[in-house]
């Protein structure tokens, strides 16, 4: 009797001793856990900010050679624009991180700053896309179409946010091999139903679009701070009308979440159009030669260059006009007016025999 109370005495104490070590080791695993997730947080932290850089400029002259001399092609007319159009389009795709528009994970979903450049670069690729299969392409209104900048243009025009069946990216990619297909024929002597045609009427076609474009930015831009506009859609036209009736004046202002937005969005789009500036002034030479229009292609492509200067705040400021704080938006709106002017006189400059 005296040996079984004894041994349910130790094995009370067994227990009794087992308590206090479990405390420790539970406290050692939340330990663990928390050092995990902060790593795991930390290394977010810096692949986003890896990820957060958009891409440097490149030399299309440059570009546009290498890829003759890699594909033994002959540097035709048309052949700068369109191999620059196509190292744009694998910029989009291939720059750090890929292409984030449609990523579900982190730290891509949450950033929103190159997802908006990337959508102003694709806007300009759209916008030129367009202009390829029914102006570039084209010598006449009743002249066919080319069946691969027919498909290209489709391909650009996808959901920038499908993120499955089918990936955004993987339209792209089609979109680039079309384009890629129809340079490899352009510059193919024998192939006559690819050609490029470098005409003014086509050059004033892709200027107004960027017009438009361009236009649409600066107002977006301006509207960071909110204005009072006039409602000014029927002025110079005594007999034209609208759909329904709009408010005479109105408050324009772009929300506060969506400022950064704008801005980045119109980083993007204007680094795309001073590569393809620099790329129009190759294969155009002849014809901004003759109408005496060179100096305002390069005026424009100076008025564009400072929208790509460092950022140096960590967020896009919103100043009130002559406030303390500087706003970002007004001085971006500021070169993309007078770019937008400057197109302008151009396309004018165009238009004269």
């Amino acid at each position: 009797m005296r040996w079984k109370f004894w041994k349910r005495d130790a094995s009370v104490a067994e227990e009794i001793e087992d308590k206090p070590v479990a405390k420790p080791r539970l406290q050692a695993a939340v330990r663990r856990t928390f050092s995990g997730l902060v790593l795991f947080v930390i290394a977010l932290a810096i692949l986003g900010w890896w990820w957060d850089s958009e891409p440097h400029h490149f030399d299309v002259g440059t570009t546009a050679l290498a890829s003759a001399n890699a594909k033994q092609h002959q540097v035709v007319t048309g052949y700068v624009t369109t191999a620059t159009v196509i190292q744009l389009a694998d910029t989009l795709l291939t720059k750090r991180g890929g292409y984030l528009s449609n990523d579900l994970l982190p730290p891509g979903v949450l950033m929103d700053n190159i997802p908006e450049w990337e959508f102003g670069v694709l806007t300009l690729l759209r916008d030129t896309a367009r202009v390829y299969r029914n102006d570039f392409s084209r010598s006449q209104s009743q002249s066919t179409e080319d069946p691969d900048l027919a498909e290209a243009e489709a391909k650009f025009f996808f959901d920038n946010n499908s993120w499955l069946l089918p990936q955004s990216e993987d339209q792209y990619q089609e979109g680039i091999d079309y384009f890629q297909s129809y340079l490899d024929r352009l510059a193919n002597a024998a192939e006559a139903n690819a050609q490029f045609y470098a005409r003014a009427d086509n050059l004033q076609q892709w200027l107004a679009a960027v017009e438009t474009r361009l236009g649409s930015l600066s107002q977006r831009l301006s509207a960071s701070v909110g204005k009072r506009q006039l409602n000014t859609d029927l002025a110079g036209d005594s007999a034209a009308s609208q759909s329904t009736i709009s408010p005479d004046e109105q408050i324009v202002k772009t929300p506060w979440l969506q400022i950064d937005n704008v801005f980045y969005e119109t980083r993007g789009f204007t680094w795309a159009l001073i590569h393809m500036l620099n790329a129009i002034d190759n294969d155009f030479a002849d014809v901004l030669d003759k109408k005496n229009a060179r100096v305002s292609l390069k005026q424009i492509i100076r008025e564009l260059e400072p929208t790509q200067e460092t950022l140096w705040s960590p967020m896009v400021l919103n100043g009130d006009g002559f406030g303390p704080l500087a706003n970002h938006s007004l001085v971006m709106a500021s070169h993309i007016s007078r770019a937008n002017a400057a197109i302008i006189d151009l396309r004018t400059l165009l238009t004269q025999g």
